[in-house]
């Protein structure tokens, strides 16, 4: 809107001024009121021709021209002190704004502007504001050279691009919410294709509870489900073990001191079969907690040697518990990736190398499919998941680079103590604490921002919040943006599909930006939903194929993903325990050098030459 002034001299300066014959009578309004953060611009409705226009509009961004510097100031509010509107003659109105910070040109001539999130000069009574033009606006959002990547374009001008600092963005760490339906899978998946294409040596695990993203990333991903995954159980810690044989229920203290003592025993007889009794030797004793091999059947066979004991006479009820306990879950076909025969070799290498892809033969991408595990299995895996990326970023010193992204993540790091899995919440606490200095990434992906651990949200550094229609979700969001920017939140709970409010340390200011459109093959959850469609009628539900995957029986199946078919006649350390020679994959340099995974000393103690 352009109001024309008898009293109005035109612009000060000619920086405003984008063409030399421009008219001067480009004036919006005037500053009558300025605080410390916000400012308000007395304008007219109407043009001088008396048309309403729509240039006063909340969401859009002006400057203020103070002569040698322009205030940029976002619209939050627009409104008549009258409340009134009449259709003769101008109707005053009142913008309020938001200052954000201040744009000056640079000291060459032709030089780009320059953005400035602090405030120098503040606007005068009777400042002149104007529409905040394209230059200035695209240096309101420049990242000041840092490694950045195109995620979409802005909301308050589509010909601008908006830029991420991905360095920034990944190290640390990033959260992104909203509800449902607004595409925070599809945001998700777009930022892993560009992240993969900026960073080539970046490893991604992702947790997938809704099996939606391994379809999405086809040519980076692996996927990984229950009937593929390998995860030996002798790798999960005691807690972690204790929380599959108990099945999520409160653990009972006296059958966890037995597993305690009794795991080691069955470590040390799986390390010397003819060693008989357990002898502790220092330094080189092992843990109920240390990644070793050990065999079910020998830990059966310990339980069974204390209930013959007399002094046990009274632990025998809680012996033939814990006997019971193990036996039924290394029977349950839900578990068979945890208790299959081939476990009881020592295949720690091959196992982390497939789960965090090293090497990663051109596909970085590890998607771990939860759909159909039990729950306890779910805390289980995501606990080890989680210990284990540390501890490998931590051992390879810093060169192997990991995001684990947590879809859902609310499920694993819920507010309440009380529920959800210690050690999971430990495990991606000291992530979000401690990753960043050793290579490990975090990713969080919720719709209830409410129910998350406050604790991992604060380490997010960088925000991608999408509508939000739940006060409480709001609230949390507003607690963790700057104050200078908190009235960009007021439109959370109005924004549209693939748009977004993004703050923190990966954008140079807070930024309301539309994601980028997807190919439709592209967006997680079309493959699953296009081979769901409605039967047509007289089709009938194939109620045989639902019953059989209710009850979970596995077919026979010849090999495993990660897996092979071995001899169950025989177990390792038997005497006459013999098996063909397999072709191992010898590690190549890229394992060996690049990472710091030594195959002899990863989880064991070194040896001395």
């Amino acid at each position: 809107m352009f109001v024309e002034r008898e009293a109005s001299v035109g612009e000060p300066t000619s920086q405003e001024r984008r063409n030399i014959q421009q008219s001067d009578k480009r004036i919006l309004g005037n500053v009558v009121q300025c605080d410390g953060a916000r400012a308000t611009i007395s304008a007219y409705a109407e043009d001088a021709e008396g048309t309403v226009t729509g240039l006063w509009t909340v969401g859009k961004m002006i400057s203020i021209n103070l002569g040698a510097t322009r205030t940029v100031g976002l619209v939050y509010a627009i409104g008549k002190s009258d409340r009134a509107w009449s259709n003769e003659g101008q109707n005053a109105i009142e913008v309020s704004i938001e200052l954000i910070g201040e744009v000056r040109d640079g000291a060459e001539p032709g030089a780009k502007p320059v953005f400035d999130r602090g405030i120098t000069t503040y606007p005068h009574i009777g400042a002149i504001a104007h529409r905040i033009r394209s230059r200035d606006l695209q240096a309101v959002y420049d990242l000041a050279g840092r490694h950045s990547i195109t995620i979409g374009t802005l909301s308050q001008d589509e010909a601008i691009d908006a830029n991420i600092a991905i360095d920034d963005t990944l190290a640390r760490h990033f959260a992104i919410v909203g509800t449902t339906g607004v595409g925070k899978s599809t945001a998700v998946s777009l930022l892993l294709r560009k992240s993969i294409e900026a960073r080539p040596d970046l490893r991604v695990v992702i947790l997938d509870p809704h099996n939606e993203f391994a379809a999405s990333l086809p040519e980076y991903c692996v996927k990984v489900d229950s009937k593929t995954l390998d995860l030996p159980f002798w790798m999960f810690r005691l807690e972690e073990f204790a929380e599959v044989l108990f099945r999520g229920r409160e653990t009972v203290p006296e059958e966890v001191d037995v597993l305690r003592d009794l795991i080691p025993a069955a470590k040390n007889l799986y390390r010397n079969p003819s060693s008989g009794s357990y002898i502790r030797r220092g330094s080189d004793a092992l843990t109920a907690d240390t990644p070793v091999p050990y065999r079910i059947a020998d830990l059966l066979k310990q339980i069974d040697e204390r209930m013959g004991l007399l002094e046990s006479k009274n632990d025998r009820p809680t012996l033939k518990s814990l006997r019971t306990r193990i036996e039924s879950a290394a029977s349950d076909p839900r578990y068979r990736f945890m208790f299959n025969s081939r476990l009881i070799e020592d295949t720690i290498h091959e196992t982390i190398g497939n789960i965090f892809r090293v090497p990663n033969h051109g596909r970085p991408v590890t998607c771990f499919e939860m759909a159909g595990m039990p729950s306890e299995v779910v805390n289980s895996v995501c606990s080890v998941l989680a210990r284990l990326a540390f501890d490998l970023a931590l051992w390879s010193e810093g060169r192997l680079r990991l995001l684990l992204l947590c879809e859902e993540a609310h499920r694993y790091m819920p507010a309440d103590p009380r529920l959800g899995f210690a050690p999971t919440r430990h495990a991606l606490s000291r992530i979000a604490k401690e990753g960043r200095k050793y290579g490990c990434y975090l990713g969080v992906v919720t719709q209830r921002p409410g129910e998350l651990d406050p604790t991992i949200l604060s380490q997010c550094s960088t925000f991608f919040a999408m509508r939000l229609a739940n006060e409480q979700d709001q609230a949390i969001i507003r607690s963790a943006i700057a104050d200078s920017s908190a009235s960009t939140l007021a439109f959370l709970s109005s924004m549209g599909q693939r748009e977004a409010i993004a703050f923190g340390e990966g954008v140079a200011t807070t930024m309301r930006l539309k994601f980028e459109k997807l190919s439709r093959e592209f967006i997680p959850g079309t493959a699953k939903r296009e081979q769901t469609m409605p039967a047509e009628a007289g089709d009938d539900v194939d109620l045989a194929g639902i019953v059989e995957r209710l009850r979970n029986v596995p077919k026979p199946q010849q090999a495993m993903a990660f897996a092979e078919v071995v001899d169950t006649g025989r177990q390792a350390g038997d005497p006459d325990y013999r098996k063909p020679p397999a072709p191992r994959v010898q590690p190549d340099d890229d394992f060996d050098l690049r990472y710091g995974l030594k195959p002899s000393t990863f989880g064991m103690r070194q040896q001395n030459d």
